[in-house]
């Protein structure tokens, strides 16, 4: 049992995991974000890895990682700068990131590294679940990674039994199928669909992304997972506040109030 697992198996409800893109708002951003977040509570992280295009992604996240980009940030620094991530940080820490520059590094040496600076998971959207069936779940599995995978309103039922019935981690649920970004409110439509979601009485934990940016659209997903991912929010906070502290501090603010 990684991490993961054993987050989801210690907390049922109301799980709140944070993303931001490592290299933003400055090239050494990413242990002090991780520390931070850690001490504000947050249940696990994902560490986004900038790329030139990131087609899911709206203008906030784009922005970000386009800075990242132009600070320096690549996938060799990111591994170097969390080296010694695990002497100090305890909670899941998960790589998010596109196929390409994980295939310019090498999937299997991605891999290996990620196992050796402490990382328990990956998410990479644009992976489709049969290409990773075929060619990466067993290098994935070797290093004792989780692959998350991501359901939207327009996977169909099957689809999305057969992603859990090859999960083990959690399954992250799009709010819908445009691009990142923060929403004030969600839909009848969209909760319908988080409805549906758990109707399904799925293996693996369910924790909604894309639109969490205050107390109305946490409380709307957690209502019926397991809880929320939030993206653009603090990536927006990093980018106002003096310090990853004041920002994750204006996070939970804005998600409880």
């Amino acid at each position: 049992m990684n991490r993961i697992q054993q987050l989801f198996h210690n907390k049922k409800e109301n799980i709140l995991s944070v993303y931001f893109c490592a290299g933003h708002p400055t090239l050494e951003s990413t242990i002090p974000n991780i520390k931070a977040l850690q001490n504000g509570g947050i249940d696990m992280v994902e560490i986004g890895i900038p790329f030139s295009d990131p087609l899911a992604d709206g203008p906030t996240i784009q922005g970000a990682a386009s800075k990242a980009l132009k600070n320096g940030m690549s996938l060799h620094k990111l591994f170097d700068q969390l080296e010694n991530v695990r002497q100090s940080v305890s909670m899941p820490l998960i790589l998010m990131g596109y196929l390409n520059p994980i295939l310019h590094y090498g999937y299997e040496d991605f891999c290996r590294r990620c196992q050796e600076v402490g990382i328990d998971g990956l998410i990479i959207p644009d992976l489709p679940f049969d290409r990773f069936q075929l060619e990466y779940a067993d290098i994935t599995k070797r290093y004792g990674l989780e692959l998350i995978f991501l359901v939207t309103p327009e996977t169909p039922e099957t689809r999305i039994r057969e992603i859990d019935a090859h999960s083990s981690g959690f399954i992250y649920a799009v709010s819908s199928a445009s691009v990142t970004g923060a929403q004030q409110s969600f839909s009848d439509a969209k909760q319908a669909y988080f409805a549906r979601l758990q109707s399904m009485h799925l293996n693996n934990p369910l924790l909604v992304g894309f639109g969490i940016s205050n107390k109305a659209t946490r409380e709307a997903a957690c209502a019926y997972t397991s809880g929320v991912i939030v993206g653009s929010k603090f990536v927006t906070l990093l980018s106002e506040s003096p310090s990853p502290d004041v920002a994750v501090e204006k996070l939970i603010k804005a998600l409880e109030e």
